[in-house]
């Protein structure tokens, strides 16, 4: 073996962990980790933004399944990360952040960008910390990766100073810990379990609505097969979106309400009553319904109202030891065709739209159209917010097909890093960006990054002139005239992709749409169609606080 210097270790531990891809944007303090990646065989990616490269390496790891990595410099490059950190906490994905930090000999002395970053970190992270020492490095990524990964995931950011950086070390001198090959998710208590079992038999209205944990959860692959031992209707949200076929019959995404509002027993998994699903509270959950929630978070159990069973533990692990101690399929046939009913009747109504011929083209049809035009294995992602939430009810997907959107913090931005990730881990399918014509003003710059490395992410916007889900409301409560900061214009987006390396298409026509997006798929290239959509009522009285 032989004496490298820090950045070489720090490369070397995250070859050990599976890292194929590091995002970043350069930095003085960092640029050791740059060369030992070369060393290394990992590619160095790199953006406009720090907050990209945050989001990039949060999407790398809904991808992958493997915490993303990136590295950020010393001072306003943390502060810019802080976002992205932020977003992967609340939404619960395991990714590694490097900060730069001047030499440890001139802390606190004003040397250039010198700022306690680790305190800044420390309540957006599961770990915040300064790396010790030069021959520490390995030793602390790997628990880096093993924090982020346990548990409920989650970020995690190390601190590594210039000079810890720029010191040599042998590194024959590898750490007394190593990389799990697998991530340990604990299961159920069996006395929880058996009572579980036991509230389903009783059950004859129950509901299962499952949500991003699923992600995580070693035997997420057997979700259909477990859905269909309990027989009841599902609902999927966050990445758990695609984990049953768009056409199974237990499947259902528009009569959530209806259910809801009847059930008499609700598994709720992997996902907090948060704004989402109105908190838990009646009229939009039966007055005396029975929840089991099941979640990674021990102290997530009860939080905002009273459940009936609470199982610390992994959600597809749980669902397994409950289909074992059921021991045969059950049947709600009549309570499925009612849900069934519901969900015919709303999809009844989206149809029209999807189907409408005129122009400019309606957000369904939109949305439709490009849903005819995924492959097997393409990931979609939703930087936006009325067009985007529109996406997610019209596009049907399936895995290992993926949906990424920011998740409960609501981020905008995350689009670019999110599409470049994900473009990179699986460069046999291809990334779909779903954005707003709003988020595109926070990061298209990063179309420039795209191009230049090679990255050929197409993005559709739906252009309506307007923060729509802010606007719509906004108009409601105090009149258009008094409707400021909400409105934008038709804006030519697509030229500015253009100008970066890319290609570009203005779509106003419904006929005009289907052969852009093909173009647009064909042209290996990063690109962008930008269509300026009709008004459409179809998310009307959506809420955005």
């Amino acid at each position: 073996m032989a004496y490298v210097h820090g950045g070489r270790l720090v490369a070397q531990a995250l070859k050990r962990h599976g890292t194929t891809h590091i995002f970043t944007l350069c930095g003085g303090h960092i640029q050791a980790i740059y060369d030992g990646c070369i060393d290394e065989g990992i590619r160095v990616v790199d953006v406009r933004h720090e907050q990209t490269a945050g989001h990039a390496a949060d999407g790398y790891a809904r991808v992958t399944g493997r915490p993303g990595v990136c590295a950020v410099t010393a001072g306003p490059g943390v502060t810019d990360v802080v976002t992205a950190i932020a977003n992967a906490q609340r939404a619960q994905v395991p990714l590694v952040c490097i900060g730069g930090a001047g030499p440890r000999l001139l802390c606190d002395m004003g040397s250039l960008q010198d700022m306690d970053c680790v305190s800044l970190m420390r309540s957006i992270t599961k770990w915040s910390v300064q790396v010790p020492e030069t021959r520490r490095i390995g030793e602390y990524l790997d628990a880096a990766f093993r924090v982020a990964q346990a548990n409920v995931p989650g970020p995690v950011f190390l601190e590594m100073p210039l000079d810890l950086l720029m010191n040599m070390h042998d590194d024959a001198d590898r750490p007394a810990t190593r990389p799990f090959e697998e991530t340990p998710r604990p299961g159920g208590d069996p006395r929880s379990v058996a009572r579980a079992v036991e509230l389903l038999r009783a059950a004859e209205r129950p509901v299962f609505v499952v949500g991003t944990q699923i992600r995580w959860s070693p035997v997420k692959d057997r979700l259909r097969e477990l859905c269909e031992v309990f027989g009841a209707p599902v609902y999927l949200n966050g990445m758990a979106r695609g984990g049953l076929p768009a056409a199974h019959p237990l499947l259902f995404s528009r009569s959530r309400k209806f259910a809801l509002a009847q059930a008499d027993v609700v598994f709720v998994l992997g996902t907090p009553f948060d704004f989402r699903v109105d908190y838990g509270r009646a009229p939009t959950w039966a007055p005396g319904v029975k929840i089991v929630q099941i979640d990674l978070d021990g102290a997530e159990l009860g939080r905002n109202r009273a459940v009936e069973l609470g199982i610390h533990g992994d959600g597809g692990t749980v669902l397994a030891q409950i289909a074992r101690e059921l021991g045969a399929k059950l049947d709600f046939a009549p309570w499925v065709a009612a849900v069934r009913a519901d969900e015919t009747k709303r999809q009844a109504k989206m149809l029209a739209e999807i189907e409408a011929d005129s122009s400019p083209p309606n957000p369904l049809r939109v949305c439709a159209e490009l849903g005819k035009r995924l492959g097997p294995s393409d990931v979609v992602i939703g930087d936006g917010g009325d067009f985007v939430a529109t996406a997610a009810y019209v596009l049907k997907l399936e895995w290992p097909q993926l949906w990424m959107d920011p998740g409960p913090l609501g981020t905008l931005g995350v689009g670019p890093g999110y599409a470049m990730a994900a473009q990179l881990a699986r460069p046999d399918a291809r990334a779909v960006l779903v954005y707003g014509d709003g988020s595109f003003g926070l990061h298209g710059i990063e179309f420039e990054a795209m191009a230049r490395q090679g990255i050929p992410v197409v993005a559709i916007i739906g252009n309506d002139a307007g923060w729509t889900q802010i606007r719509r409301g906004q108009v409601e409560l105090y009149g258009k005239e008094r409707a400021v900061a909400t409105a934008l214009d038709y804006t030519r987006y697509e030229k500015i992709v253009e100008a970066c390396g890319g290609v570009g298409f203005w779509v106003e026509t419904v006929a005009d749409l289907g052969p852009a997006l093909d173009a647009a798929f064909a042209s290996k290239k990063p690109a962008c169609v930008n269509v300026k959509i009709a008004s459409s009522d179809f998310r009307k009285g959506s809420i955005s606080v």
